[in-house]
């Protein structure tokens, strides 16, 4: 068999990670490549369950003795600690694992460490191996770790000329069934979709994740929140339906912010502490413009259909600009068709202080 690089199976390491892309959090995705001292992969694996075995763990049973001198590729640190699964440090060392390469470091302070722990054992260890790549798969999580809050990405729908709804105020089917089907993978993606009290009373979503095939519920839902200062959500809103779970989050619980609404950065904080490492805020436009303002987004994915309106509501109200020199410049990552939309992701230029 013929070896292959440590880049090359960083590369794939990366794309295995990838495989768990909403179904490990609160954990971050991994990916693992073992290589036998020979260089040919004897071994692969990816985190795919919250409370299942690490990519680590998945690829050394997969390799067996062939470990033993090899490199282990990964693409976050080993974990150094005991949670619902021992730490990977240890499994790596007791395979005679002889060299790792680390993607990026774990930001974790529960569970960082592993690198220290392999070089005490003897083992050699490198980062850096693809890092951007790595990093870009698993930004929602890292960003999560590092700051304390999640990774917010703000989604919306409108027409070309950037309305919501139509003058009446009906918003039904703007985009295209491939849109809205795009937009319930990404809520697979999330672990927490957030919309404010008025779209509820407008328009009473579900904000749940159906499969793509057959509209069904997914089997992992995520967390249903409602921006509601007051509490206003009526009883019988489909948000309380109980095919998900939901939090109707209000002042009194969360606090106030100067505008005597909810307090953004308390709701993140405490989603972070309820394990939300990525949130899908979904409406309405005056919440979407709150959390811009304050500067809590960190994507946009807009879906814009090829529709003319000319008056209606616009997809984003007060969000702290008051001249062009103030607007929110946005550097555009992606652009691509879906249906007979345009889904365009995007991603708020760092202002200088």
């Amino acid at each position: 068999m013929v070896g292959v690089s440590v880049d090359e199976a960083m590369r794939r390491a990366i794309e295995l990670g990838a495989r768990g892309l909403g179904t490990t959090s609160p954990n971050p995705v991994v990916g693992c490549v073992l290589l036998d001292a020979d260089g040919v992969v004897v071994g692969e694996g990816f985190h795919a369950y919250t409370g299942g075995p690490h990519a680590e763990i998945v690829a050394l049973a997969q390799a067996g003795e062939r470990a033993r001198g090899g490199t282990a590729v990964v693409t976050l640190e080993p974990c150094d600690h005991t949670g619902r699964t021992g730490p990977c440090s240890h499994a790596l060392i007791r395979a005679g694992i002889a060299r790792v390469v680390i993607a990026v470091p774990d930001p974790n302070p529960v569970a960082s460490g592993g690198a220290a722990t392999l070089r005490a054992a003897g083992v050699r260890v490198e980062f850096g191996v693809r890092a951007d790549e790595a990093e870009a798969g698993n930004v929602a999580w890292l960003t999560s770790m590092r700051r304390g809050w999640p990774y917010l990405i703000w989604k919306y729908a409108a027409t070309l000329d950037g309305r919501s709804a139509a003058a009446d105020g009906s918003s039904m089917w703007i985009t295209s069934e491939a849109a809205r089907m795009d937009v319930h993978a990404l809520r697979g993606t999330v672990d927490a979709v957030i919309a404010g009290v008025g779209t509820v009373l407008a328009d009473d979503p579900r904000l749940t994740a159906r499969n793509l095939r057959d509209g069904t519920l997914a089997i992992r839902q995520p967390l249903r929140v409602v921006v509601d200062s007051a509490g206003r959500t009526p009883a019988d809103a489909r948000v309380r339906d109980g095919a998900a779970r939901t939090w109707i989050a209000t002042v009194a619980e969360v606090g106030a912010g100067p505008d005597g609404r909810v307090d953004l950065p308390a709701l993140l904080a405490e989603l972070h502490h309820r394990g939300v490492r990525a949130a899908l805020l979904e409406g309405g436009p005056r919440l979407a413009g709150a959390f811009l303002a304050a500067g809590l987004v960190d994507r946009v994915v807009g879906y814009v259909a090829p529709k003319l309106l000319g008056a209606g509501p616009t997809a984003l109200v007060d969000a702290g600009v008051t001249t062009i020199a103030d607007a929110i410049d946005l550097e555009i990552t992606d652009v691509t068709r879906v249906g007979s939309d345009l889904r365009i992701t995007a991603l708020p230029r760092k202002r200088e202080a």
